[in-house]
């Protein structure tokens, strides 16, 4: 074998983005597989790409999602190569009818075949079950896996509760019982076939992952900062997460409710008390593969948008850690209590009750009949504020989740639901008084006299100028212990809403943030013009598409502002439908971008070609972010990669890419 150098992070190169499941190939069983990424690496070679990046690998049971893993160790069976095990000898026929039944599917039907191959898997375990059994080679890298057993354990017991959440298992077969599980006999083999599973995904993963750097490619890996709740990590290690709250983000213009993921947040004070191991033993496991890795969200990192489990809506939701709002700032305002709770309760008009079924019965209705849903509601959700036609919510009502489950008229459910979020601040421990992300538009704020906004605006930002401080801490010391626990580059993914503190403690820990084109732009300036490539900074990712977002040719054709383009472009003449013309002089230009990394959706490189163009760009998309079906992460390559490298003209303008110099900042450098 040849000899395995040390690859070169610090130069600057192409790169590529791609799932592994998109990987095409002869061997291939439906689905890219592990050991495809060393023909795709051939392919790279030819290029003259230097890096590629795939999406997160982990097995996440029969959720298609690769950011929704039931294990932060484990891989997914889906991407192994069951054709390239010793035990498949004698498989050939079952291994042949698989690929028939989904070789040439355009994209892979994820739960379907998942199944047809664990289902092989099964069969070749079964008559294989007593070599395995005693293999001394499979008992020693559960000793250097040691998170295999309760990922084992856990795998077992979803499959004998019908894949539910732990959360609902029958029995009391809790985490503390995962030795007793294991040891006990009757089970055994059951354990076992999980992880001869793992030990294969393992040995493979590492095969490609070599021979890429072989190739002297870097591998780079995508680390989701969040874990599924329904995971073997928090079943098996909840003192490490806080189950009370959800993360997500905050509203925005495209999601005004904001957006709530249902992932745990993180307990970082229990971790830290035994010096973050969970964190420390992930990223060892992600080093025996990759040479980089992608922060997922390292927004959160520093600050976390948490939802309380009561609520759905992540509009009710607050930066964890952020400081308060406490009974002495109302005191210092001069707000009375009744004036407190004018603010963080919403108080409700018996007349917008009634104007609520009114205006969404649906139908024709009696007076009887609404005045029986109106009380309905007064009785099940309200209580009135002295005799006065002013009501406030029930203290039963403890989020919009209970509001859902009331047995009322749909029309005053839906009124209720946004009149919980109608308040300038929400009391979420004792005490302690967060604002809403919207107050401005609360009904309280409204009523607030010049002066009074002007205080209760003040002391808001206030508070958050000084949890920015926190939230610089917070940041600096959690990344510290992951550049200081591994050797691999770490990239992050810094969108959103990013605060001041986070590009300076990206700096300072040498992390290269990410700067999508299209979204990087001088927002503080007049018309929003975007940022000159020449301005990007050295220590960042510069790509012109990411898997959430459309493919370069669909932003083009069907979302950019083509003007504002063309003129970043120098091209005030670009044509309006994309081509590979086009695609080769808006490439050009953002591989001149000052970045160390230039990075392309796979997608977005093939269109150089005008072989691979599909018929509707939208379908070579990976996710359409807030849907949920078949079409998300199942991507393919619309041809074998042999196939693909026979495109010598798509090789030679992919390769001149890697040619084009850095742009000169204005002035010269």
């Amino acid at each position: 074998m040849a000899k395995t150098t040390e690859l070169d992070t610090n130069s600057r190169l192409i790169g590529t983005v791609i799932p592994v499941g998109a990987l095409r190939t002869e061997k291939s069983l439906g689905v890219g597989e592990f050991l495809d990424l060393l023909e795709f690496g051939s392919l790279c070679t030819k290029m003259g790409v230097k890096l590629i990046q795939i999406l997160p690998v982990n097995d996440t049971g029969h959720d298609s999602s690769p950011y929704s893993a039931l294990t932060a160790f484990g891989l997914n069976p889906m991407y192994l190569s069951i054709g390239e095990m010793e035990e498949a000898s004698g498989f050939e026929k079952a291994l042949a009818a698989i690929k028939k039944d989904f070789d040439q599917q355009i994209r892979y039907p994820y739960e379907a075949l998942l199944k047809a191959k664990l289902d092989l898997l099964r069969r070749i375990f079964e008559k294989h079950q007593s070599a395995i059994h005693s293999s001394a080679k499979l008992a020693s890298w559960i000793e250097e896996n040691p998170w295999v057993i309760p990922y084992a354990v856990f795998r077992r017991l979803k499959e004998s509760n019908e894949e539910r959440s732990w959360k609902e298992w029958r029995g009391q077969e809790g985490p503390e019982l995962t030795e007793e599980l294991w040891d006990d006999p009757a089970l055994k083999d059951q354990h076992l076939f999980w992880v001869w599973v793992q030990e294969a995904l393992d040995r493979q993963f590492h095969m490609a992952s070599q021979g890429l750097k072989e190739m002297g490619i870097i591998l780079e890996g995508d680390l989701p900062i969040l874990m599924n709740e329904d995971s073997c990590d928090v079943w098996a290690h909840r003192e490490n997460f806080d189950l009370s709250f959800s993360a997500g983000a905050p509203p925005d213009m495209y999601s005004p409710d904001g957006q709530n993921w249902g992932f745990p947040i993180y307990n970082w004070q229990a971790q830290s008390k035994n010096d973050y191991q969970w964190w420390k033993s992930r990223l060892k496991t992600a080093e025996k593969y990759y040479q980089a890795y992608r922060i997922d969200h390292v927004l959160g990192f520093f600050r976390i948008w948490a939802t309380r489990q009561e609520d759905a809506s992540a509009a009710m939701g607050r930066y964890i850690p952020s400081l308060p709002i406490n009974p002495k700032d109302f005191e210092d305002l001069e707000f009375d209590k009744g004036r407190i709770r004018w603010i963080c309760e919403p108080h409700i008009l018996t007349g917008d009750v009634w104007d609520a079924l009114k205006k969404d019965w649906g139908g024709p209705y009696t007076d009887e009949e609404l005045a029986q849903a109106a009380q309905r509601v007064f009785d099940l959700a309200l209580e009135r504020i002295d005799h006065e036609e002013l009501w406030l919510f029930k203290k039963s009502i403890r989020g919009d989740k209970d509001i859902a489950a009331l047995d009322i008229h749909s029309g005053a459910k839906n009124f209720l639901q946004k009149e919980w979020i109608n308040r300038i601040f929400f009391e979420f421990e004792k005490d302690c008084f967060y604002p809403l992300w919207f107050y401005h538009e609360s009904k309280a704020y409204a009523s607030l006299s010049a002066e009074e906004k002007e205080a209760l605006d003040e002391l808001v930002e206030k508070r958050q100028e000084a949890s920015e401080k926190i939230w610089e801490a917070e940041g600096l010391r959690l990344l510290s212990v992951l550049t200081a626990s591994s050797a691999m580059l770490p990239c992050a993914e810094d969108l959103g809403a990013v605060p001041l503190c986070v590009p300076r403690v990206l700096t300072k820990l040498n992390i290269l943030g990410l700067r999508v084109v299209r979204w990087h732009r001088e927002y503080d300036k007049k018309g929003e013009p975007y940022v000159p490539f020449e301005d990007y900074p050295e220590l960042s990712v510069c790509t012109a598409a990411v898997h959430d977002s459309s493919c370069l040719r669909e932003w083009w054709d069907r979302e950019a502002d083509q003007n504002d383009i063309s003129n970043l472009m120098g091209m005030p003449s670009l044509p309006r439908i994309y081509n590979p013309g086009i695609a080769r002089m808006i490439l050009h230009k953002i591989v001149s971008a000052a970045s160390r990394f230039r990075v392309f959706q796979i997608q977005d490189l093939m269109h150089l070609s005008p072989a691979w163009y599909a018929e509707d760009p939208a379908s070579e998309r990976i996710n359409v972010p807030g849907t949920i079906n078949d079409f998300n992460w199942t991507y393919r390559l619309p041809a074998l990669i042999s196939d693909i490298a026979k495109d010598e003209e798509l090789i030679r303008q992919v390769k001149e890419l890697g040619m084009v110099k850095v742009a000169e900042r204005k002035g010269g450098k």
